[in-house]
């Protein structure tokens, strides 16, 4: 491997390397999302495709829990690693780990998803496929040794080319990269995402075929006299993405709080997913098909066939009923799958959610003839961008990607009127997107104001140093002098018997007896000693260290750990100089 490294060194450039390696990874994004559909499709249909339609069926108690129990046996004793949240971590490893997705994460998500998704659990698989893809980029540019600018775009071009594979959708995907995975779009990065994203889809159309992941065909064009209607659907929309969020955020710390109690986990998840699958089928999986029959539902037969397999079947009244009541329990059910040991994401069951809560928008307004009639079927393609686009605080993926895997490009107009909406209506009460707001809690999210992820992407490990000389509270002055003429620093600390930092030696303070041989025996370090005007936590953010370094105005601060054991030290000059190092390779194009 090294001498195909060598020859490309000498052969190719690192931009046109850059370019090559993001047609491989579009590639391979598209084998893995094709793979995984395949995988749920088959599973799902050895499983539910023998079911009655007109009747409620007990293995909806069964199936899911044994998903579950089958993918954490699969994490567990296989993958041996957390693959949850796979956004959140591809986030992560942008923020923290300089781009670098471990080796595993390029498969392991595939598997676990596709069995938790086939025998029920209500998530998505555009999650996985996104940690997938995004692995597959990270670890191609860590092969072929590139530097961690460039790891980052391509982690980027991993993350672009899954939703562009996986929904046929390449604008889609390049905007999903620049609005949800905060990478910069540049004249550097433009192209090598673009190439990812277009050979990903031409890839999933040639294995797959032409047909879109929602067929649409718009039987009502949009008329500027429902201008309102979309507006107060963009409204709703901002409040369901809140409920989402909130509730999904609630019950994510309820089954934290049973960290080690797995079966405890499996029991509790089980039984909510189970019973709210059995009372609405609609939560089996992804939900597509489902979203399906709104889509394209022309008559009432047509809608009240997602009635089928439950409690409600032949109640066509109570259709507007059990819709609402899909809303309200999806985030519970997918809630419930991840708690329990499941691996999934939020990406599908946003667009279930905003799906269903557009049809429900347009069935009350028709049915009250609030004002001009709004077709159901636009407006469940409305919902679903309004939705997703407020989870993710994304307004623009919402809207190409439902322009793009439906081909309603002549809803193009409403699409843009709910999107916005909803965003502006959500980040009244949430600044972050569901997989954003987990790091920027912790101070670790990458943005794009370049001083902040310079901020971000510094590492304070990596600019502590270590090359010091200790001294105890009761060395006496002459030899702290013999001392000090040994040290390469001027930080000087002073531990006692334990390690525990004491205060430092500050050298400009003592310069007035240093020379009095006479003194050498009647101080001690205890005495001289100055107290420590700051410390930094092992674990403390750059932009607190900044903040401290600034309030402090100190040279030098000591790094401790949680037992206030000395770890090192920060030089307020090299912190700076790596800083100004960053943001301007952060600002080059």
């Amino acid at each position: 491997m090294q001498k195909v490294i060598d020859w490309r060194n000498t052969h190719i450039s690192d931009s046109q390397m850059t370019l090559i390696l993001a047609f491989i990874i579009g590639f391979f994004a598209s084998v893995a999302a094709l793979f995984l559909h395949f995988l749920i499709s088959q599973i799902q249909t050895l499983l539910i495709d023998g079911f009655n339609d007109s009747t409620y069926n007990f293995l909806y108690l069964l199936f899911p829990v044994v998903g579950i129990y089958l993918t954490s046996l699969f994490v567990r004793y296989i993958v041996r690693d957390n693959i949850s949240h796979g956004i959140t971590r591809v986030l992560y490893a942008i923020s923290t780990k300089r781009s670098h997705l471990r080796a595993h994460n390029c498969w392991s998500s595939v598997i676990a998803s596709a069995i938790t998704i086939g025998f029920g659990g209500s998530v998505g698989a555009e999650a996985p496929i996104v940690l997938t893809g995004s692995a597959i980029g990270s670890n191609l540019g860590q092969l072929f040794k590139m530097d961690n600018k460039t790891l980052m775009l391509l982690v980027g071009c991993g993350g672009a080319a899954a939703i562009a594979g996986i929904f046929k959708a390449p604008i889609a995907g390049l905007v999903f990269t620049l609005e949800v995975l905060m990478v910069d779009l540049t004249m550097a990065s433009l192209m090598p995402i673009m190439i990812s994203c277009v050979t990903a889809t031409c890839f999933s159309y040639i294995f797959a075929g032409s047909d879109s992941l929602f067929s649409f065909h718009l039987d009502s064009a949009w008329d500027v006299d429902r201008i309102p209607a979309c507006i107060l659907l963009g409204l709703f929309c901002g409040l369901t993405s809140l409920y989402f969020m909130r509730a999904m955020t609630a019950c994510e710390n309820v089954f934290a709080r049973l960290k080690n109690y797995n079966y405890t986990k499996l029991v509790l998840g089980g039984l909510i997913l189970s019973s709210l699958i059995f009372l609405f089928p609609s939560l089996y999986g992804e939900g597509y098909h489902a979203l399906n029959i709104l889509i394209n539902g022309k008559t009432e037969a047509d809608w009240n066939s997602i009635l089928n397999n439950s409690l409600f079947y032949g109640h066509g009244e109570l259709l507007v009923i059990y819709v609402a009541l899909v809303v309200l329990t999806k985030v519970f059910a997918t809630s419930a799958t991840n708690g329990a040991g499941g691996c999934g994401g939020t990406f599908a069951p946003s667009l279930f959610i905003g799906g269903f809560s557009g049809f429900l928008f347009a069935r009350v307004w028709n049915i009250n003839q609030i004002g001009v009639y709004i077709p159901e079927k636009n407006f469940t393609l409305l919902g679903m961008a309004g939705v997703m686009a407020g989870v993710m605080h994304a307004p623009l993926t919402g809207i190409f990607l439902i322009a793009e895997i439906t081909g309603g490009y002549e809803l193009f107009m409403p699409l843009l009127i709910v999107a916005v909406v909803s965003v502006m209506t959500i980040s009244i009460f949430e600044p972050h997107s569901i997989y954003a707001m987990r790091l920027a809690r912790e101070g670790k999210l990458i943005t794009h104001h370049t001083d902040r992820a310079a901020l971000t992407l510094m590492n304070l490990s990596s600019i502590v140093e270590k090359d010091y000389i200790a001294v105890d509270p009761d060395m006496e002055l002459g030899r702290l002098i013999r001392v000090l003429s040994q040290s390469y620093t001027d930080f000087v600390p002073v531990l006692d018997s334990a390690g525990k930092l004491q205060g430092e030696i500050d050298i400009t303070k003592i310069r007035h007896i240093v020379f009095r041989t006479e003194l050498y025996h009647r101080f001690k370090v205890s005495q001289i000693m100055t107290e420590i005007p700051a410390t930094l936590g092992v674990n403390d953010p750059m932009e607190e260290v900044m903040k401290k370094f600034d309030r402090t105005n100190a040279s030098y601060l000591p790094v401790v750990d949680l037992n206030e054991h000395l770890m090192g030290f920060i030089s307020r000059t090299k912190m700076y100089a790596t800083y100004r190092r960053m943001v301007a390779d952060l600002s080059a194009e």
